[in-house]
């Protein structure tokens, strides 16, 4: 059983070990107040919902309620830890305020109806509009938190059956950089790395990948490492003092926005010094002369100039990489949701690459994911990509996906890049998207600019479904609502970031008429009468098994192959890492031994894009610059933001996770010891900002940008000087039904600006200008006259920056005050 202490010490007891030794087992377990291991009727396999790692657990049955969770000893993945979340999570399964029937707005009030109700006047709609308009009319949001054969079933409905573009994931707000950087280094997705390099690395660097909490069991496999013979040299790249920071051999605190001059100063040295694994270069890589010759301008000296980090540092830190004998990287939110967020990743691969250091144990890199299924949205087409890593310039893969599906080629969408979900929204701004279907995510809360976006979900001649398990703030302005099944009470697979497919099984009933959402996806394809070329269903699939079976046969020869896993297979044991069929009938633990990369022009998932301005690569461009198919240098240049501060606004705002929620807290605030551990929204203030404008710890403080303010206690920590961090994670509800302090907004992405990245096209939750001011004195009375912080205490360089911080910026849902609009 799991401690009382869980929450105060959440990464729990060590158990040392050293390198090449397998990470000891340790079994950890919570169980509801008055039940013992003994009383459990069931314990049903499956793994995390409430983050990205994919921590192996089964769930404790009684009475066919849940009633508590244990990690599975026997899994790759977490060798039977839990994280917090894991720990608590599950108890919102049962809140009393669950979604139970389907909903229609009627007289501008959502009322209960039946599912033929609600389905029927989706359906109707929807043939409406495509006779009127087209596909072009209609556009699917989803989330990273369904199975992979819900994203199949989604894709394949609406790239094969209504022909619509229009289809992204909320994982566009966390990791769409993650994909976009492993295809520019490597023209496909796919992380090269596996956890288990944790066991063997000599150095780990950490790039805005605030693991701690995050990942929270993958930073107990660290810290277990730190504390065993012959620890690794940690490298931490974050503006804030995080746990990781703490443990770092060289923390590295650069502004926000200049990850791109950091990566190039600490590739200057790397090269310049020497080293650099030419051989490996020679054979398997391309595009080195241009990087060399792109960061010869980026000394540390001006580097530091331009992060405001002392050279020294960038020199210690180029010097832990460059003798590094085994080197694993990992990148996440700090760097996805900043300023250049592709080109600084990619620059990350690139210290891999010249160091020759993929493929090998302890060799690898980790583009992190922010969402437990997000590997699956990109992997099953739920992105908007071609499912299974097709290439959609590429006539050919189009041709053999419409194999698959035995549809016309021309029926699937290849004329443009999928529509990225900010685009989407201009799309239903300006009228030309009229249907816009929402399932498991919450944008009313987690976009950015959230005035516009309210604004554009309100909109009367947009029709909106929203598919989620809470009534959601989006919810709460669409046209029909839908109880969807979650975690616990449907099965399928999903997987993690180092490719470990996990099967979760079903092990309660959903509530009331709650239904999975593959049920959901199948039931509307069925009534639209969507059909293959030869007349019969397109959806072929009835149930999770069959449509995993469908999903490997569309993965066959594909580099996210699937067809050596099934369900049997993934019962009893441990997760397993794709690529897994004949040729790896056990699955594949790293990618790219001995220089093999899945990076020819015929096989590629694409051809890459302009650092600068995201404009695609043209096949040909791509044929001549990686005609036999190696790991590909991109090098690109420091370029400012587009927000800087000012007079006015003269803080970066930056924002981020905490341990104890996830995403907009629909499920963790639900959970009684995660809602207590972390019960309101706060703001960082660096201790020199906050003596200069008199603020105190605990004083309530309105945070505003050109957008937007809302109000949160200050915390006064060791943050660097002339930023300020907010978790997203707060929006408009609380469990006793409260708004926030005062009845003020605490939702960060109010103050957030309406930006993306030119290659991922994720927004940039992390490079926006901010102004503090006490509204009132900890405990105390509103002061009069305001105290307004018009100046950061230090802001040296503060004319170019943007934003690099520990994780931040996705969602999905959460319960609204109201229904109605």
């Amino acid at each position: 059983m799991v401690s009382k202490d869980r929450i105060a010490e959440p990464w729990g007891a060590r158990s040392p070990y050293g390198p090449g030794d397998e990470w000891p087992t340790r079994v950890d377990s919570y169980l509801a107040d008055g039940i013992s291991q003994d009383e459990v009727d069931r314990w049903v396999q499956t793994a995390s919902i409430l983050h990205s790692n994919g921590d192996a657990l089964d769930i404790a049955v009684k009475d066919e309620r849940i009633v508590g969770v244990r990690g599975r000893a026997t899994d790759r993945v977490n060798h039977g830890r839990l994280g917090v979340k894991d720990l608590y999570g599950w108890q919102a399964n049962a809140s009393p305020d669950r979604l139970t029937v389907p909903l229609i707005r009627e007289g501008g009030r959502l009322v209960e109806t039946d599912w033929d109700t609600a389905m029927g006047r989706i359906v109707e709609r929807t043939k409406t509009l495509l006779a009127e308009q087209g596909p072009s009319a209609v556009g699917f949001y989803t989330t990273g938190q369904l199975f992979a054969e819900e994203y199949y079933t989604l894709g394949t409905l609406a790239h094969g059956g209504l022909g619509t573009n229009h289809v992204d994931g909320n994982t566009r707000l966390c990791t769409a950089t993650a994909a976009a950087a492993l295809k520019e280094s490597f023209a496909c997705d796919g992380q090269p790395g596996s956890y288990t390099d944790i066991d063997h690395a000599d150095v780990i660097a950490l790039y805005g990948h605030n693991v701690a909490e995050t990942q929270s069991v993958l930073w107990m496999r660290m810290l277990d490492r730190l504390a065993g013979p012959n620890p690794p040299k940690i490298i931490c790249v974050d503006p804030r003092p995080t746990e990781v920071a703490r443990h770092a051999t060289v923390h590295l605190a650069p502004l926000p926005g200049t990850n791109v001059a950091l990566m190039n100063g600490l590739l200057h040295e790397i090269i310049a010094n020497g080293w650099v694994d030419h051989s490996y270069i020679e054979a398997h890589a391309v595009g080195y002369e241009e990087l060399a010759e792109r960061v010869k301008e980026y000394s540390p000296d001006v580097v530091a100039t331009i992060c405001d980090v002392p050279a020294a540092q960038i020199r210690e830190a180029a010097s832990i990489l460059g003798h590094a004998e085994r080197l694993l990287s990992t990148v996440l939110q700090g760097f996805y949701q900043s300023n250049q967020a592709t080109a600084a990743a990619v620059q990350v691969n690139n210290v891999n690459i010249i160091r020759g250091m993929l493929g090998k144990p302890g060799c690898g890199i980790l583009q992190m994911n922010g969402q437990p299924t997000a590997q699956n949205t990109r992997e099953c087409g739920g992105d908007g990509d071609l499912p299974a890593f097709r290439n959609w310039s590429n006539d050919e893969h189009v041709k053999d996906l419409a194999r698959v599906w035995n549809v016309d080629p021309m029926q699937i969408p290849h004329y443009s890049p999928p529509t990225h979900v900010m685009q989407m929204m201009r799309y239903a701004e300006d009228g030309s998207i009229r249907m816009l279907w929402v399932s498991g995510t919450n944008p009313a809360v987690s976009l950015p600019e959230l005035r516009r976006v309210r604004s554009i979900l309100e909109q009367e001649r947009l029709f909106l479904v929203v598919q989620d398990i809470f009534l959601s703030e989006t919810a709460a302005l669409a046209d029909v609502v839908l109880p969807a099944a979650t975690w616990g009470e449907k099965t399928g697979t999903f997987t993690n970031v180092d490719r470990t497919v996990h099967l979760s099984e079903k092990a309660v009933e959903p509530p009331g008429q709650a239904r999975a959402d593959l049920d959901i996806f199948i039931d509307y394809a069925q009534r639209l009468g969507l059909k293959d070329k030869d007349g019969g269903p397109l959806i072929k699939w009835h149930d999770a098994e069959s449509a995993f079976e469908a999903w490997k046969e569309c993965s066959r020869g594909r580099p996210c192959d699937y067809t050596g896993i099934t369900y049997d297979k993934l019962r009893g044991g441990s997760g397993i890492q794709w690529p897994c069929n004949e040729e790896n009938p056990e699955g594949t633990e790293r990618l790219y031994e001995g220089g093999n990369f899945w990076s020819s022009p015929e096989y590629c998932e694409s051809y890459g894009r302009d650092l600068v301005t995201g404009a695609p690569v043209e096949p040909t461009e791509y044929k001549a610059l990686n005609p036999t198919g190696k790991a590909i240098l991109r090098a690109a240049g420091y370029l400012p933001p587009h927000e800087m501060v000012s007079e006015d606004y003269p803080f970066m705002l930056i924002t981020g996770r905490t341990l104890y929620h996830f995403h907009t807290r629909t499920k963790t605030a639900r959970a009684p010891q995660l809602q207590a551990a972390a019960p309101e929204v706060w703001v960082e203030v660096a201790e020199d900002d906050a003596d200069a404008a008199g603020i105190a710890e605990g004083d309530l403080l309105r945070v505003s940008s050109p957008r937007g303010s809302i109000q949160a206690k200050a915390r006064i920590t060791g943050i660097r000087t002339g930023v300020v961090f907010v978790p997203f994670h707060y929006g408009y509800w609380d469990t006793d039904g409260s708004h926030g302090p005062d009845d003020a907004g605490r939702a960060a992405n109010e103050l957030t600006i309406t930006d993306w990245d030119a290659c991922s096209k994720q927004p940039i939750f992390k490079t926006a200008a901010a102004r503090i001011e006490r509204v009132r004195a900890a405990d105390g009375p509103a002061p009069a006259p305001t105290n307004t912080a018009s100046a950061p205490a230090s802001a040296v360089g503060f004319t170019t920056h943007g934003g690099a911080d520990a994780g931040a910026g996705e969602e999905p849902q959460e319960r609204a005050t109201e229904a109605t609009r």
